[in-house]
């Protein structure tokens, strides 16, 4: 016996899953077709044992929907969650190429504990119910789409709108994102809203209040309107909408009428001929084109590129090669002591390398000595201080010593 309520809920979400599988919903054509989907009841089949217990956690939870054996939804069905607190919507208005079965198939991903859950939703797109010839289409400025999804808000803004039509016969045909008829993504601050736009129809012709919206006078004055900066607050004077919520009001300068009781007559069906010509007649091909001249576009896109390239190639070449001074030139222009000091440096250099490889036997380099000749490496006395007036280099270090003290031991 202890094994048996062990056993009914490990197979709890099974079956959950397969009596949730079976869930069913009709879509007319024509008609807006909602279907929300509720996290509280996914949140409990992720922890079905938590129910015995009376606690629900509150995960973020996502919904992924696509068509069974496809990657997206049907071309008719959209799907919105704006945040993974939030339960999320599928929504549209299928037409009549979309009349049949659509499956859709639903991914939940619980965003704390990454476990998913597989549920199966049935979508059967029937011919239409009603009629509705007479449309109308409203834009709802303060709203998003999800805020107008809710079977509550649609009857909301049913009532505000079967005020101004005069009946109360009227049903939803589409409900869009104003982002989908080109609005622009609004700030995020508050009380910037996308907006939403509603379609309705009935089958009971305008009231004399909505017929207003296709007179000159109307356009004229929402075109004054629209230069007024304050233009949010002001209504105008033909202007019959009611709200019973300030969300709800609609922007009676966006608003239209869509008449369908009068469809316009398809285009005439083309003649279809026997495909053979008439006796006497000879078919003429059509003439081949002129010929064309391509040199010019010869020149202008290969001749005139490769003069170019050689005018760039010669005048590099004589500012590198043409416009050096040389080194006697160059020699000429420096200053003795310089000159003097840089071929010590090389000197030097070249000594301290073919001393590098010998420890030993090796004389006293002459860069030691307090003052040499740098041509015949003989020594200068201390006392004379510089060269002859006679010789071509001055030394760079003018050596002042004691007369009778050598620097270096020998």
């Amino acid at each position: 016996m202890p094994l048996f309520p062990v056993l009914v809920l490990s197979l709890f979400p099974v079956l959950v899953l397969f009596l949730v599988a079976q869930a069913t919903r009709i879509a007319p054509v024509g008609q807006l077709f909602v279907y929300e989907l509720h996290r509280e009841i996914y949140q409990a089949d992720f922890n079905p044992v938590s129910k015995i217990y009376g606690s629900v956690h509150n995960d973020p939870i996502v919904f992924k929907c696509n068509k069974q054996f496809f990657p997206d939804l049907p071309r008719w069905l959209r799907f919105t969650q704006r945040h993974p607190y939030d339960n999320g919507f599928l929504y549209g208005t299928p037409q009549e190429q979309d009349k049949g079965k659509n499956i859709i198939e639903i991914t939940v991903i619980n965003k704390q504990s990454y476990e998913t859950f597989g549920d199966v939703l049935i979508i059967n797109v029937v011919p239409p119910v009603k009629k509705m010839p007479y449309q109308a289409e409203f834009f709802v400025p303060r709203r998003e789409i999800e805020k107008v999804l809710p079977s509550s808000v649609q009857d909301e803004i049913k009532r505000d709108i079967q005020r101004m039509w005069g009946t109360e016969e009227l049903d939803f045909v589409n409900i869009s994102n104003a982002l989908d008829h080109g609005g622009r993504v609004p700030l995020p601050l508050p009380g910037h809203f996308e907006g939403v736009y509603v379609k309705l129809g009935s089958e009971k012709f305008y009231s004399k209040c909505l017929l207003d919206l296709q007179t000159p006078q109307h356009h004229k004055d929402c075109e004054a309107l629209s230069k007024v900066p304050g233009r949010k607050f002001i209504k105008l004077p033909g202007d019959c909408s009611t709200c019973s919520d300030t969300s709800n009001c609609v922007a009676w300068c966006k608003s239209t009428l869509i008449d369908l009781s009068h469809p316009a007559p398809p285009p005439p069906a083309p003649t279809m001929g026997s495909g053979i010509l008439e006796a006497g007649q000879d078919y003429n091909p059509p003439e081949s084109p002129p010929p064309r001249d391509y040199f010019p576009d010869y020149i202008a896109t290969v001749i005139i590129p490769f003069v170019l390239a050689i005018l760039l190639c010669l005048i590099l070449a004589y500012i590198m090669c043409c416009r050096r001074e040389g080194v006697e030139k160059r020699d000429g222009m420096t200053p003795d002591l310089q000159l003097y000091h840089h071929t010590t440096i090389h000197c030097n250099t070249t000594e301290l390398r073919s001393m590098a490889g010998v420890r030993e036997g090796v004389l006293q380099p002459l860069s030691t000595l307090p003052m040499f000749n740098a041509r015949t490496g003989e020594r200068v006395p201390p006392t004379q201080g510089l060269y002859p007036t006679d010789s071509p280099h001055i030394p760079l270090i003018m050596a002042q010593q004691e007369p009778n003290v050598d620097p270096l031991p020998r």
